[in-house]
């Protein structure tokens, strides 16, 4: 599938999902305590949990806890268990989010969903805030741990939709969708509003650091 060049400096924008169109918080730290007490595991800075949002989730599983192999599918297992039934529903849209979209939607942009979260999860997500009217397709991670890293994940995109990638964009919250973007040889804008700090951001460099939506928009409808 071939997207058409539209007027703009951007034709085809890719999003994350975690910290970037929503605020996912709750319902991934519930995940991880739910999936830490089935392991018998005690977290006592539930604060420092938020690192987990953006990098591939088993990666944090066994960085944080040195889990062997057996130890992090279990605490996938558990995650999901608890993920799929409340988690995902336990989530709220950034107040600028949707009106963005619909400014780019309306401007004939091709907008994509890019996250390291399940596909199955995401589409959910996207699908339960009515933000899936805007989005061309939702693609994320496989459930059988696959294509989790974000440049796995932008590389399907661009390849599946025939983008190009000088006219291709990525914004995201983490050094995650900066990497990624590099990695495909797309643009990048880094956001601040999210889960990276604006140090991480400057140190992997993004085309564009901006604050919030207003800027999101100044940048894509200049």
């Amino acid at each position: 599938m071939s997207i058409s060049k539209q007027n703009g400096r951007f034709e085809n924008i890719l999003f994350d999902l975690d910290g970037t169109l929503t605020n996912p918080k709750v319902g991934i730290v519930n995940s991880i305590l739910y999936a830490l007490e089935k392991l018998s595991i005690i977290e006592t800075n539930i604060d420092e949990l938020e690192t987990f949002i953006g990098p591939p989730l088993r990666e944090s599983f066994v960085t944080r806890y040195n889990l062997t192999e057996s130890s992090a599918d279990l605490a996938m297992n558990y995650y999901r268990e608890y993920f799929s039934a409340k988690g995902l529903y336990e989530n709220e849209v950034y107040s600028d989010i949707p009106a963005l979209l619909e400014v780019l939607f309306a401007n004939k942009y091709k907008l994509f969903v890019a996250t390291s979260k399940p596909t199955l999860y995401a589409e959910k997500i996207v699908e339960h805030f009515n933000l899936n009217k805007y989005i061309v397709k939702t693609i994320g991670s496989n459930l059988d741990n696959t294509r989790t890293d974000k440049s796995e994940v932008i590389s399907h995109v661009i390849s599946t939709y025939g983008l190009q990638t000088a006219n291709s964009v990525m914004i995201g919250d983490r050094k995650f969708d900066i990497i990624g973007a590099k990695n495909n040889s797309i643009k990048s804008i880094g956001v601040t509003y999210g889960y990276g700090t604006l140090e991480e951001l400057q140190l992997h460099k993004p085309d564009f650091i901006v604050n919030n939506c207003d800027e999101i928009k100044a940048i894509l409808l200049n």
